[in-house]
């Protein structure tokens, strides 16, 4: 009877403490010791946009790694691994709280606080969690998302979206083009702005002097494009 082989594991690659070293100096010194193709990515502490993690996965396969898993401890870098279609997880100590795999396609899954959504929300289709949503695809008019905590669209928000919807001020409704019928904020409420917005520019929507404005996103969608 021949015995099957075990599955391989993927080597690990764990960035440096956050702000040590840029990673763009680190990496190239610890490729030379990654023998496999399929590496397991565990970023730490760093606070990555989609499109500085998109640089370190260009790099990463450039040399011949392609990244199974992303490990994080952070949600900003949760979310922007998530949106870029990886299996990403977070990690407490060395504990992994939740997993988001790039496989369960237009079903929400839960992953510590965060319900991810794939798929765009179409006239009618309405989402909301108790915890922080991000759709990884548009809001179309009639399609409308509520959170108790932020809602983030990885695409264009034109229906309706409510953050904070159990009160919470500090909420922030966050999308790659923000041009909704109506955005709320705890108890607040307002239409999107008019213009058009400027190419590349991601968009949040929070509350400043007791109203809603819009200005520049913060990561992880800051100046990404889909």
């Amino acid at each position: 009877m021949t015995a099957e082989p075990s599955p391989s594991v993927p080597d690990c690659l764990q960035l440096p403490a956050f702000r040590s070293i840029s990673w763009q100096q680190w990496l190239p010194a610890q490729l030379a010791s990654l023998p496999g193709r399929t590496i397991d990515l565990d970023t730490g502490d760093w606070s990555l946009s989609c499109r500085e993690l998109d640089e370190l996965l260009t790099a990463l396969h450039a040399a011949g790694h392609d990244v199974h898993v992303v490990t994080t401890r952070c949600r900003n870098t949760l979310i922007s691994a998530t949106a870029l279609g990886l299996t990403a997880r977070l990690a407490t100590h060395d504990h992994p709280a939740g997993e988001a795999s790039a496989d369960q396609q237009k079903r929400p899954e839960s992953i510590a606080g965060l319900t991810v959504h794939r798929g765009t929300l179409r006239s009618g289709d309405h989402i909301e969690t108790r915890g922080h949503l991000l759709i990884v695809g548009d809001v179309n008019p009639g399609g409308s998302a509520s959170a108790d905590g932020d809602v983030y669209v990885w695409g264009r928000l034109r229906g309706r979206a409510h953050a904070g919807r159990q009160g919470n001020g500090n909420a922030k409704i966050v999308a790659l083009q923000l041009r909704p019928l109506q955005l709320r904020i705890a108890e607040l409420v307002a239409r999107g702005p008019d213009e058009r917005p400027q190419p590349g520019l991601a968009e949040q929507a929070c509350i400043l002097d007791g109203a809603i404005a819009i200005e520049p996103a913060s990561p992880p969608f800051a100046a990404q494009q889909p």
